[in-house]
């Protein structure tokens, strides 16, 4: 079964509390551009996040507002950034690395940063119709000039999504993935 590719750059989920600290009381976020999971979009905002080591300017904020504030970063953005998070599930900030978020306005230090595991997101019809209900993990067949396999790929599921794979930059970059490419999809 191929399935689509979404390649998921480094990007911050902020809290209402943490929107108002970092760009004002009372800030709205404005939409850029619809993501490919129903209800998720890029901003037009964009912060700088701080580690021990260095920095990185212009992470695009995503919406719309979270639970928890959280930092995607990729491995090789650890290196400039000084920090050393775990590989973890979207909104899992157990092992998180400390990292600082500065706005226009203000800057927040938490223990937000992680390294992304690699998923994909199906709805419940999906799961069963491809057999990967009550799977945790599944594979990847990337074919093309870097062909390959992705392993541990995990299985987030829910009506409120779309059908997509998605790998971080270092992911996509070992393998010359593009956003809207397809893997074969392997269920184990």
């Amino acid at each position: 079964m191929l399935v689509k590719i979404g390649v998921s750059a480094r990007h911050v989920q902020l809290t209402k509390e943490d929107v108002k600290i970092l760009l004002g009381d009372d800030y709205v976020l404005s939409k850029k551009v619809d993501l490919s999971q129903p209800g998720q979009y890029a901003c037009n905002e964009q912060v700088i996040i701080k580690g021990p080591k260095g920095s990185i300017e212009r992470v695009r904020i995503l919406g719309p507002q979270r639970d928890k504030t959280q930092v995607e970063i990729s491995k090789t953005d650890t290196f400039s950034l000084g920090i050393n998070p775990s590989v973890r599930n979207s909104g899992d900030l157990d092992g998180a690395s400390e990292i600082t978020i500065v706005g226009p306005k203000g800057e927040v230090t938490k223990n937000a940063a992680i390294i992304a595991s690699r998923h994909i997101h199906a709805t419940k019809e999906d799961a069963k119709k491809y057999g990967f209900e009550g799977k945790e993990f599944v594979s990847l067949v990337v074919k093309g000039e870097k062909p390959g396999i992705l392993e541990n790929v995990y299985v987030r599921i829910s009506d409120k999504f779309s059908l997509e794979v998605h790998l971080d930059t270092d992911d996509a970059n070992a393998f010359l993935i593009k956003n809207g490419d397809e893997a074969d999809l392997v269920i184990k």
